[in-house]
Parts: structure tokens; sequence; C-alpha cells
């Protein structure tokens, strides 16, 4: 539990970076858990095939592609900030950028050097520390960003500036990561 929360808070900047995108796109609790929960399951799914051996990517492949899903999230909401709706579709690619992060996660449980009889308890600790590692996050920004949420400029100056702030980031270590 502990491993997986420490890779979100405060080693897994580029998941923080995903979750506040995310949260900052929600318009309503249930489409937030929605999607939080997606990402979940599908990094619980890569996560698990990876343990396992079935699954294997080069992080060089990985961590880019990580960055750039951070950078499409930020993007997307920003071109989306004016409307009102959300499209289901959105909750297949998080999704899949959800199985992205697994595969990021998968590292971190084989470098620790577990015996295969613990890999099933390991990997529901991880992520149930990853969760809670998330939901931290999204605690933490929901405190932080609350005082603002009732001013009228809240939607087009302060979360658009923030989808901007993830999406420049993103896009550094996207660069980073390529070169």
């Amino acid at each position: 539990i502990y491993q997986g929360f420490i890779r979100i808070v405060p080693k897994g900047l580029d998941h923080i970076l995903f979750v506040l995108a995310l949260l900052r796109f929600a318009k309503r609790r249930s489409t937030l858990i929605w999607q939080v929960s997606a990402f979940t399951l599908a990094h619980t799914i890569t996560l698990a095939l990876g343990i396992y051996g079935l699954i294997t990517i080069s992080s060089a492949i990985v961590e880019p592609l990580i960055a750039l899903s951070i950078i499409y999230v930020g993007v997307e909401n920003i071109y989306r900030s004016n409307k009102m709706t959300t499209k289901h579709a959105r909750l297949a690619i998080i999704f899949a950028f959800g199985l992205l992060h697994g595969l990021g996660f998968a590292s971190v449980l084989t470098e620790v050097g577990l015996p295969e009889s613990q890999y099933l308890v390991s990997l529901i600790a991880f992520n149930i520390g990853v969760e809670l590692g998330q939901l931290t996050v999204i605690a933490v920004a929901f405190i932080c960003l609350l005082p603002f949420s009732v001013k009228a400029w809240y939607q087009t100056k302060l979360v658009l500036t923030l989808n901007i702030t993830i999406a420049i980031i993103a896009t550094y270590w996207l660069i980073e990561r390529l070169i």
C-alpha cells in the first residue's frame, strides 16, 4: 500500500497531472468517479499483465507515451472548456491511457523483487495505495480550488490556465523523455 501511495504522492508527478486534468474537466462528481475508476481499472490490468511477465514494453516507449497522454487530456480540456457536455467516448480514451500508465507502474513492482507467490496480494495492495494517492490528490485539489469555484472567472481563467500549465509541463516531459 505504501509503495502504491508514494508512486502517486510525491513520486508520481505525471500521474498527479493526469488526475488533476480529469478533475478539472469533470463537470459532475459522478463523471469524475467514472473516469478515475476506469483509469484505475485499466492500469490494474496492465500492471497485472506486466508483473506476471505477459506483457513487456520498454520504458523508452512507455514514458514518452504517458507524457503524450497528459498533453492530450490537457489540450482536450482546453478545447472543450466552454462546452457543458462530456462525451462518453472520453471514458474509453481514459481507459486506454490507464492501460498505458499501468505499464509504467509495472516496473515498480517487478523491481521490488517479490516472489511469485506474493504477486496477487502485492498487486492488490499496490493498487489500494495508488487509489488512496489519487483520492488524496483529488481531495487536496478540490479543497484548494473550492473557494475559487464560485467565481465568474473560475472556468474561463483559472481552469483554462491550469490546463495550459498541465499541457506545457507534459510537453516538457515528452521532449525530455525523447532526448
